[in-house]
């Protein structure tokens, strides 16, 4: 086929894959090649804007490395990754509310017994934190792996923390017979998602601040389930109603409550995660 115009050009690309083998790659192409030519032709793109868009993919690229994903920063900006995260965590009555996992996972988290400091004694407002580990039905999870981590009281993740050699606010548990685990830690603090990027450009230009709010993340891992990855967030925290990666859910956020012991103000936090079973252990 010749002579391309505006009207034929789609039809013609979805064409020329009529011989691809992989029916999901072609059915997600094709969708993708419908979906890019029909914007292209809603908002008439100029040859100057596209010439920023590939600009701003390729400087997105170059800013690429082994410490840093742009694209990811990219998709969770654009809600992309909340979706995909939506999608696939499509979750029964009494299963807790998955959200995104976030740059600053570490699998090599240190293994601390139920109810360690994972502070290492840095400063900021003393937090307990218990929970529990269920089963959707509510049965409690023995031997559950919990795997936290959490910025502390200035925003910053150890892995962000060059001068550090060791982890900190960070470590993996696992829960006892009735699905219990415990730790102290300090109170974390909201934090700017890193901005002196292109994605950072883009939130800029669209009058949209960085930051996310306060919060600890949880992986909690059973036999038998999905593994579930979400956040608790800080009930007083800022943001709550702008994160910038669009990651916070009602039944996530969570009452850090004040209280005193032997004079010293602290926090605490206790939670209940439910796990969604496999398909092969549902009734």
């Amino acid at each position: 086929m010749r002579d391309f115009d505006e009207r034929n050009i789609t039809d013609a690309v979805i064409d020329s894959m009529a011989g691809t083998s992989d029916a999901r790659l072609k059915t997600v192409m094709t969708s993708l090649v419908r979906h890019l030519h029909d914007f292209v032709r809603d908002v008439e793109l100029s040859f100057d804007e596209w010439n920023q868009a590939i600009e701003f993919l390729t400087r997105t690229g170059q800013t690429c490395t082994d410490t840093r994903q742009e694209f990811i920063l990219l998709s969770d900006t654009l809600g992309v990754s909340m979706l995909v995260d939506a999608i696939n965590h499509r979750m029964p009555e009494g299963a807790t509310e998955t959200t995104v996992l976030g740059p600053f996972f570490v699998a090599a988290a240190p293994d601390l017994p139920s109810g360690a400091d994972i502070s290492d004694g840095m400063g900021g407002e003393p937090l307990e934190v218990s929970g529990t580990v269920c089963s959707a039905d509510g049965v409690p999870l023995d031997d559950a792996t919990v795997d936290v981590w959490q910025a502390d009281d200035d925003g910053y993740y150890d892995v962000q923390q060059p001068e550090r050699d060791s982890f900190v606010l960070r470590a993996r548990f696992r829960t006892d017979r009735e699905g219990r685990f415990a730790f102290t830690s300090i109170m974390p603090a909201f934090y700017p998602i890193p901005d002196d990027g292109p994605v950072g450009d883009m939130l800029q230009a669209l009058g949209r601040h960085p930051n996310r709010p306060a919060h600890i993340h949880f992986m909690i891992s059973a036999a038998g389930h999905e593994t579930l990855i979400t956040h608790l967030f800080d009930a007083e925290s800022p943001y709550l109603d702008s994160d910038a990666v669009f990651g916070v859910k009602n039944s996530l956020i969570a009452q850090f409550a004040r209280s005193e012991r032997a004079g010293e103000q602290r926090r605490t936090l206790s939670y209940r995660f439910g796990l969604k079973p496999l398909p092969s252990q549902r009734p």
